[in-house]
């Protein structure tokens, strides 16, 4: 394969004729449950959490649908690859980077064991992505206070007996004679985490909680990569100093607090970017990570650069994701994930007019198109 403005196409190439249009990488949705389930309310189709609060060693691809209708509509909307992850519990699992198209997760998985994922306990950091959690029954704030204490406590032992475990098999490696341990599937999981082999995404959303896991990955030693995070512009300095990438949550939506500006939401990755934060966005979603260029697009138009806007969902996240070198960019050597449009992706009026995933040309059909298509000549 070849890129570049004067390329000859090998004899027997389809040509397309792009007059008027534009070609950009394929989008990239940082955190997604795209593939873990189909109907909320239909449990038998929701694949998206494990009971009890450790599970790491939970890994997400074995999960992963392929004929779910979410992917086909997600796609024609220009996202090519998407961050699959699951929720249940405070150490919720790892998870992987698809792209979507294939027929089986195998075909799609494009990296396995991306990230840890963490819910950050307290008030205003759980929720899975860039939810929150403790908004029904009040209760006094000490008492909350006292939970999250005692829950990221528990949180640094998990953490330090991993530590422990993995110096533990080392020692035996090192010498035959000394007792064999037993295999604990959550210690060997974690065990990339502590020595910082694996980035940790943690999901946190308010001032509080988001200073203390970044204090938190300090003292663990572990390698941050913030999520949600709805008030991280308010430590965009400390964020940028240590180097922390954020993905940044939601952004079409309502204040999060009474006494927050209007768009509060809107101006979050203007903010962040301006200071020299890299981010990326995700939607947190099945059936609507078909939004992420609205969302983005509507940051844009609240302060974050054009320019900053596009690498948001394309080179940076690869960057943060550790595939640069495979995907995010149009580049020879990369994977063929490429979209061409009337217009600026992230606007909602732009069409997608083709789409290709590792090189093969997808059709831009959906389970949106076949309902219009069914129901534009009724009667």
């Amino acid at each position: 394969a070849a890129v570049g403005a004067n390329v000859s196409a090998p004899s027997g190439a389809k040509v397309i004729d792009g007059t008027n249009l534009s070609v950009y990488p394929g989008m990239i949705d940082s955190g997604t449950i795209l593939g873990l389930t189909e109907i909320g309310s239909v449990s038998g189709s929701v694949d998206t959490s494990e009971i009890g609060n450790n599970n790491a060693n939970i890994r997400v691809e074995v999960a992963i649908h392929p004929d779910t209708t979410h992917i086909p509509v997600t796609r024609v909307n220009g996202i090519t690859t998407v961050l699959t992850a699951p929720r249940g519990g405070t150490i919720t699992g790892q998870s992987a980077l698809i792209n979507l198209d294939g027929w089986v997760p195998e075909e799609m998985v494009l990296k396995s064991g991306v990230a840890m994922h963490i819910n950050w306990p307290g008030a205003g950091g759980g929720g899975g992505f860039g939810g929150f959690g403790g908004f029904g029954q009040q209760r006094n704030l000490a008492e909350v206070r006292r939970e999250q204490e005692r829950q990221i406590d528990a949180l640094k032992k998990t953490l330090r007996d991993a530590r422990a475990y993995a110096d533990a098999k080392d020692a035996r490696a090192r010498d035959a004679s000394l007792p064999k341990l037993p295999t604990d599937l959550k210690m060997e999981a974690l065990i990339p985490v502590v020595r910082g082999q694996m980035p940790v995404v943690v999901n946190a959303q308010l001032e509080r909680d988001i200073r203390n896991a970044i204090a938190f990955a300090d003292e663990m030693k572990i390698k941050l990569i913030l999520a949600g995070a709805i008030d991280a512009h308010k430590v965009a300095d400390q964020l940028k100093a240590k180097n922390i990438p954020v993905i940044v949550g939601e952004v079409l939506r309502m204040p999060a607090r009474e006494d927050d500006p209007y768009d509060a939401a809107f101006t979050n990755a203007g903010l962040l970017s301006k200071a020299g934060v890299k981010i990326a966005f995700q939607t947190g979603d099945s059936a609507h990570v078909r939004e992420l260029p609205y969302n983005v697009g509507m940051a844009a138009a609240f302060g974050l650069a054009k320019e900053e806007a596009l690498k948001a969902v394309t080179i940076y996240p690869a960057e943060i994701f550790g595939v640069a070198d495979r995907i995010g960019s149009i580049e020879q050597g990369k994977i063929a994930n490429i979209i061409v449009t009337d217009g600026d992706p992230l606007e909602i009026r732009t069409q997608i007019r083709h789409l290709f995933i590792n090189g093969r040309q997808i059709p831009l059909t959906s389970r949106h198109t076949e309902l219009y298509e069914r129901y534009k000549t009724r009667p």
